[in-house]
């Protein structure tokens, strides 16, 4: 079974500070990503963990649907230390994993999760364990969904590894683009067309379809300052979709809002995906296996695409109802 492919608003939050630590939970967003690594100093590291810790024994706020946290890669020595404060905590739903070089990256984590939170270990391959929006993959033999990772891809090295990293662990969830460490590693300077980054882009994108992952988040836009901040957020948006992306990363919350409606199915998507639908159970009651609708032939490959535009609307709270109601007459041509 395919891995639910959706929307996703990832933003950041530095987790040095208690006051954008609560200020964080007001968030209406997919997902929180309390950050360990970057926006730490290392004699901070310790306290962060302690905020965090102590942030998540709370109930996960209504208007969040994933609370992570992005951990210390690997290599630094310092993820154990990390997972082995925030691993209890009840409210957490994913490691975000930076640095993610070589399927034994993953292999490390996931022997941590096994060993500290049995009960929120993970069954089945990526695609059966990976549901961002539900809690369906959930064992049932344990009292808490299983835990995801979502790895960071940041440079030429991971890029190669793909195939590897991708069936490296059961929690695998998702796949994120980090494309300011990517272009130190291959000494690119980032361009506003973000051609030199379209190899990787694609790569990533390809990587985690041909692996049902439920998600692939595109790099961070810098730009969130005013309208025309925002009209490159968008652009950079629908770029990252037309490649294969289900989301992005943010940076700020006036950021947020444009991430998901880009990502969610556009209003003429959507309308046309439930006409297609409406027309189709029609065609089926008829016998007809392929029909035409504005001029076009719909066969089931286009019909499959409709369903999957439907599926993602609901997941992102689009009313689908109405659009049904008011196409309820839309025939098959």
């Amino acid at each position: 079974m395919a891995a639910q492919i959706v929307r996703r608003a990832l933003m950041y939050v530095p987790s040095s500070s208690k006051r954008m630590l609560e200020k964080s939970r007001s968030m209406r967003v997919d997902t929180v990503a309390y950050d360990l690594e970057d926006s730490v100093t290392l004699g901070k590291k310790a306290e962060a963990r302690q905020n965090l810790k102590e942030l998540l024994q709370q109930p996960k706020p209504d208007g969040i649907k994933e609370l992570c946290v992005r951990i210390n890669s690997v290599d630094s020595g310092l993820a154990l230390q990390d997972l082995q404060e925030v691993l209890q905590a009840p409210s957490l739903d994913a490691i975000m994993l930076p640095k993610c070089q070589s399927a034994s990256d993953l292999h490390f984590i996931t022997d941590v999760i096994q060993h500290l939170s049995p009960d929120r270990h993970s069954m089945g391959t990526p695609s059966t364990s990976s549901s961002f929006y539900s809690s369906s993959s959930s064992s049932s033999s344990s009292s808490r969904p299983p835990l995801r990772i979502i790895a960071l891809i940041e440079s030429a090295k991971a890029i190669q590894n793909l195939p590897q990293i991708t069936a490296a662990s059961p929690y695998l969830s998702g796949l994120v683009f980090a494309a300011e460490d990517f272009a130190k590693d291959m000494s690119l300077t980032r361009t506003p067309s973000l051609t030199e980054f379209l190899y990787a882009r694609s790569a990533i994108a390809t990587a985690a379809r041909a692996a049902e992952l439920s998600s692939t988040i595109d790099l961070v836009c810098t730009a969130y300052k005013g309208s025309e901040g925002l009209k490159t957020l968008e652009e950079e948006c629908l770029n990252g979709k037309g490649l294969g992306f289900n989301g992005k990363q943010c940076i700020h919350p006036s950021q947020i809002e444009v991430c998901q409606r880009a990502f969610s199915p556009g209003e003429q998507e959507l309308q046309w995906a439930v006409r297609v639908l409406v027309a189709d159970e029609k065609a089926d009651r008829a016998g007809r296996g392929a029909w035409t609708l504005d001029g076009k032939m719909i066969d089931k490959p286009v019909v499959g695409k409709a369903m999957e535009v439907v599926k993602r609307a609901e997941v992102c709270e689009m009313d689908v109802e109405a659009l049904r109601e008011r196409w309820s007459r839309q025939e098959p041509e």
